[in-house]
């Protein structure tokens, strides 16, 4: 393949072509002011997109991560990862790779299935990217990272965007270094997820890290990590002046929260309101795989899953949970101790409200299984709250009497 980058010593020195740097312009116009859902793995299934872009009609999204090398073959799972959602206004498609070639062709494959941009993950800490030279991997070697995406964005019609962590483990932070030379390199925006690989999902997000990236930047910087209510994401975009901000496990807990973030307010939804939300997204499923048994069973991979993440909502509001926000994010707080802290006993709470914040994964499926199968909201609620008088309490007792700590947040890794 031809090389798009002149030959260099140890110092690089490169200088963007003026296309690439004029779609970065394009791209900081379509962005700036913006709320981005995460691409995430499982989580960003196409019918989940839909129901976010439902609360944001403008909102930007973007696909789970596909590997690009099996995506250029056909493989038809990374292909259905492009898929686009009707209601996706801007759509952006993440790809794992470490070789020009395979992202310029990846870069076709997203342009065809309607993408805005094509986004190169280094971030993704799991070993099935890390083991292949991918993902978080890639931080290791910043140089070459910038002269791969030097050459990908120099040969696609697409902007590229690269999605970083702040370096590999505590003691390896390279994240400024690696954005002045993806600023270099010609990246249209950066990503920056305000943790380590190694961390996970364990420390809070340095957003005083982002902050400052974004102050010795041109480039279009996008703060990520630890947002869940719209006075978090004023708070991280007034300290940090991120061109937009990107949201992962706070929407899987609630997808309206871009709708919040938009008006400013939090929305309350009773528990009926959210049995509603919820069977959307499983008429979505329904018309994405198909309404007979092996649409279900496709569907099925994703809609019980997706309630380790949404029996973790709770009432946030500003007046009693913003200082403490500030010390410590709110998505890091036990839902118990949320619950108590408004003076609110769970045990006193109305059977149907108990059953949707139950963490017992073995609730999760029937109440799949009810939303799929009810023909109206009103229904789907009656017989969730007949599923709950029958066998909530033996769900609570099983998960009190359980020492399995809640591991959602490690379920649903971001690209």
């Amino acid at each position: 393949m031809q090389s798009f980058l002149p030959a260099c010593g140890k110092e690089w020195h490169y200088e963007a072509p003026a296309h690439v740097l004029e779609r970065r312009q394009q791209l900081r116009e379509q962005l700036n002011g913006k709320v981005i859902l995460a691409p995430l793995t499982k989580g960003g299934n196409l019918p989940f997109r839909r129901l976010c872009c439902d609360f944001d009609p403008q909102l930007p999204t973007m696909s789970e991560m596909a590997f690009a090398r099996q995506l250029i073959k056909g493989d038809r799972v990374e292909k259905a990862r492009l898929y686009k959602a009707s209601n996706e206004a801007c759509f952006g498609v993440q790809v794992a790779t470490n070789n020009i070639a395979e992202g310029v062709k990846a870069a076709a494959a997203a342009q065809a299935a309607g993408a805005s941009w094509i986004d190169i993950n280094c971030g993704c800490p799991i070993y099935e990217a890390t083991r292949r030279g991918m993902g978080a991997a890639l931080l290791r070697k910043p140089t070459k990272l910038a002269k791969m995406v030097a050459g990908i964005a120099a040969a696609v019609e697409l902007p590229v965007t690269v999605k970083i962590r702040t370096g590999e483990s505590e003691r390896k932070v390279n994240a400024p270094r690696v954005v002045a030379l993806l600023e270099q390199a010609g990246a249209a925006a950066v990503t920056v997820h305000g943790r380590t690989m190694e961390q996970r999902y364990k420390k809070a997000a340095d957003w005083a890290l982002i902050s400052e990236i974004v102050a010795a930047s041109s480039l279009p910087i996008i703060g990520n990590g630890d947002i869940l209510t719209h006075y978090e994401a004023a708070d991280r975009w007034q300290a940090s002046s991120c061109t937009a901000l990107m949201v992962g496990r706070g929407a899987l807990i609630k997808p309206w929260l871009f709708q919040e973030i938009r008006e400013g307010r939090e929305l309350l939804p009773t528990a009926a309101e959210r049995v509603g939300i919820y069977r959307q997204v499983a008429s979505y499923m329904k018309l994405h795989f198909g309404d007979d048994a092996w649409g279900k069973r496709k569907a099925f991979y994703f809609l019980p899953w997706h309630f380790a993440f949404f029996c973790r909502y709770r009432p946030l509001p500003a007046e009693a949970y913003l200082e403490q926000s500030r010390q410590h994010p709110l998505i890091a707080t036990r839902a118990d101790l949320a619950a108590e802290q408004v003076g609110e006993n769970e045990a006193d709470l109305p059977l149907l409200e108990r059953l949707l914040r139950c963490e017992n994964d073995a609730a999760h499926g029937p109440i799949a299984d009810i939303l799929w199968d009810s023909a109206s909201d009103a229904e789907a609620a009656q017989q969730l709250q007949q599923l709950a008088e029958q066998q909530l309490e033996g769900w609570e007792q099983q998960l009190k009497a359980s020492s399995r700590g809640d591991g959602a947040d490690e379920r649903a890794v971001e690209g």
